[in-house]
């Protein structure tokens, strides 16, 4: 573990450190064409945004099937702060993937990657930080315009942001709306953008972020009704 997955005391620390890391990020790949298993990333937030749990869930990567999975509850490591948002999840996400007992080889992020305003998103952070294949597939852009990609599934057009190319703007569905794919380390976009593919068999998210997601809602569930019990208000 490198001094990357160290919170920051202040904005200027956690910028610092995102331009200390950027350059190790590898854009080039190609990454694993045929990975076995592949992990997917997600973190729910308590409404008051005091508690988080992060969850990473181990997918065989040809069924698609849940073969390991782990959690993490705590609290935000870092305040809330837009382009600053992996400082707030890296050492629970850390912590949950210390807990697995298979080394996944593949990291699915729910968030963004290169399409970050600095280049350096939460899976470019977590891929440095633990030397593994990574790509991040958000929901909604950080950055960047877009032309909209056409209807069926497979479709994408190239996410800009400043003349670059920081990702990909991926159909997975027809007719749905798309998802935004940026490489993260040890990927080619071309690559991440395949295995997003073969990660969305019938749903518009990978399911490895839809298994991470339920395991991170029903983790953070869990703690709140501990800490309900154990409140003497209560």
């Amino acid at each position: 573990m490198t001094g990357g997955a160290v919170g920051p005391g202040s904005v200027a620390e956690a910028v610092a450190v995102q331009e200390e890391l950027r350059p190790l990020v590898d854009l080039v790949g190609p990454g694993p064409s045929a990975p076995e298993t592949v992990a997917g990333l997600d973190v729910a937030y308590s409404q008051g945004g005091d508690l988080l749990a992060a969850a990473v869930t181990v997918l065989d990567a040809r069924t698609l099937v849940v073969v390991d999975s782990a959690v993490c509850v705590g609290r935000p490591a870092f305040g809330y702060v837009p382009g600053l948002f992996a400082f707030r999840e890296l050492p629970a996400l850390l912590g949950a993937l210390d807990r697995l007992g298979t080394v996944p080889d593949l990291l699915v992020c729910d968030g963004h990657g290169l399409a970050h305003p600095r280049r350096f998103g939460l899976a470019c952070h977590l891929g440095v930080v633990t030397g593994l294949p990574a790509i991040g597939v958000g929901k909604t852009p950080l950055v960047g315009t877009w032309d909209p990609p056409a209807a069926e599934r497979g479709a994408w057009s190239p996410l800009r942001d400043g003349g670059d190319v920081v990702g990909r703007v991926l159909r997975t569905q027809d007719g749905v709306k798309p998802v935004f794919v940026s490489v993260g380390h040890r990927m080619s976009l071309e690559n991440a953008t395949a295995q997003v593919l073969a990660l969305t068999p019938r749903f518009r998210l990978p399911e490895s972020t839809r298994t991470s997601d339920r395991l991170c809602r029903d983790a953070l569930a869990g703690a709140r009704q501990a800490d309900r019990s154990t409140d003497p208000a209560e």
